[in-house]
């Protein structure tokens, strides 16, 4: 017996998202299980002809190489209805004509997708529908819970998959992998043995036409809340008994209820600087307080960085450094753990040059262990080398990992009502710090390593 087909109802079709993620996402999910059954289905209120939308995801497809009769079908059997989303009639006009099961794919800005729940709520869906929605939550945790509490009216927690498309990263799910399958490291894995783990998320782009989101977030709340404060729920969390989803995102939630600011001081642990003009690989980037769209007022920061502890056992003592930054001279996108130097090291071996550390870089796949060993030359010298391993290459992209497990209706690789509100409740006080201005707003050039004195 085959699986139903699921019919993937993207509300707000004709925008970037769907052309530049989820399309291509899916066309890398259908290459690498082509049996899977799907109906595409797009909504919107821009008017937009059949035979383009089924075009828009049968390039999506050939690009994917996924197989030309699966391309066929799927982008045969693709249907779009222009729908203002917003008026009652319409929106119950479209769910009437949709076949269950359905998951309602909410490629909409924030204000717009609380609307629509709102509407959805009165109307109904049928049982078993699935809400998935795009990052941010809300825009503070008073707005995340009024969300969350929106949401449950209408369809039950299980069914709602919020969505982080960091969490279909490769990388770092491989993270699972190094701490729970691997006898060398799982015992480490502590404030015993850590002394500093860093998780970074440096670009060298620039704000690349996105001002009109970008002004209003900053890199606190567009990297910091949204994706690293993730990665160290990955990162830190106990070890689970299974990989059911409920577990793994039981132990994440309890990892970020114990996430505090460094000293729980926000003002101590928090810097926040923002590009001036400057040149990046010979491309001139000018000042972020003049690109257009920019509110120079706003002083909205590109460059963050947040110390964090977790106030339990296994942690006590460790500062989580959270940074990520655009315009800046060189990408680096990695988890940097550092080891506590050896207890003792023998008396006439002259002392290590550098802490060992363990390296994982999230782009490009890569794992890397730094370790003392006895130098070329003098055997009584020390020095580090470096063990590496490139990672194998993804099976799919990461949106196409997300839109597998949704279909599936597992929502392991989604984020829990109870993360999301965790997520806002650690920044809160950071972002009150900044309004009050008790954090200054440092500057860095463009295509510099960020402002004099930042690590």
């Amino acid at each position: 017996m085959t699986d139903p087909t699921t019919t993937l109802l993207i509300l707000g079709a004709s925008g970037d998202l769907t052309r530049r993620l989820l399309l291509p996402g899916l066309g890398t999910l259908l290459r690498a299980e082509p049996d899977r059954t799907v109906r595409v289905l797009g909504a919107d209120r821009v008017e937009l002809g059949e035979q383009d939308w089924q075009g828009m995801v049968r390039e999506s497809l050939a690009e994917a190489e996924v197989p030309e009769q699966v391309a066929d079908t799927v982008a045969g059997d693709a249907a779009y209805r222009q729908t203002d989303l917003l008026e009652r009639d319409q929106l119950q006009a479209l769910l009437a004509a949709v076949e269950s099961p359905v998951v309602l794919y909410f490629a909409l800005p924030p204000a717009v997708t609380v609307k629509v729940c709102a509407l959805l709520e009165e109307l109904g869906v049928p049982a078993g529908t699935r809400l998935a929605l795009e990052k941010p939550f809300g825009d503070s945790l008073e707005s995340a819970q009024e969300l969350n509490r929106q949401l449950l009216r209408v369809v039950p927690e299980g069914d709602i998959f919020r969505i982080d498309h960091f969490l279909g990263v490769n990388t770092i799910l491989n993270l699972i992998g190094i701490r729970f399958a691997n006898r060398l490291l799982q015992p480490i894995w502590s404030a015993e043995h850590i002394e500093r783990v860093e998780i970074s998320y440096d670009e060298t782009l620039a704000l690349e036409g996105r001002a009109g989101y970008y002004d209003h977030a900053g890199a606190l709340m567009d990297m910091i809340q949204s994706h690293l404060l993730e990665i160290l729920a990955f990162f830190a969390m106990e070890a689970p008994a299974t990989m059911h989803a409920e577990e793994i995102r039981g132990l994440k939630a309890q990892a970020l209820r114990a996430t505090r600011a460094w000293k729980h001081d926000p003002v101590q642990a928090s810097r926040r600087a923002r590009y001036t003009a400057g040149e990046i690989e010979g491309r001139q980037i000018p000042d972020y307080a003049a690109e257009e769209g920019v509110d120079p007022e706003r002083a909205t920061e590109t460059l963050a960085a947040l110390t964090v502890q977790l106030d339990n056992a296994r942690w006590a003592g460790v500062p989580f450094v959270l940074r990520s930054g655009k315009a800046l001279g060189e990408a680096a996108k990695r988890v940097v753990v550092t080891f506590r130097a050896p207890a003792h090291v023998p008396a006439g071996l002259k002392d290590t040059p550098a802490p060992d550390r363990l390296v994982l870089e999230l782009k490009p796949g890569s794992v890397g262990l730094e370790l003392s060993m006895n130098a070329e030359g003098d055997p009584f010298e020390l020095e580090q080398k470096s063990l590496h391993a490139e990672l194998g290459k993804p099976r799919m992209l990461p949106y196409g990992e997300i839109l597998g497990a949704i279909l599936d209706g597992n929502p392991l690789l989604t984020i829990r009502g109870d993360e999301a509100e965790e997520l806002w409740r650690i920044v809160e006080p950071v972002l009150a710090a900044w309004r009050a201005d008790d954090v200054p707003l440092e500057e860095y050039a463009a295509g510099s390593d960020g402002p004099d004195g930042w690590e």
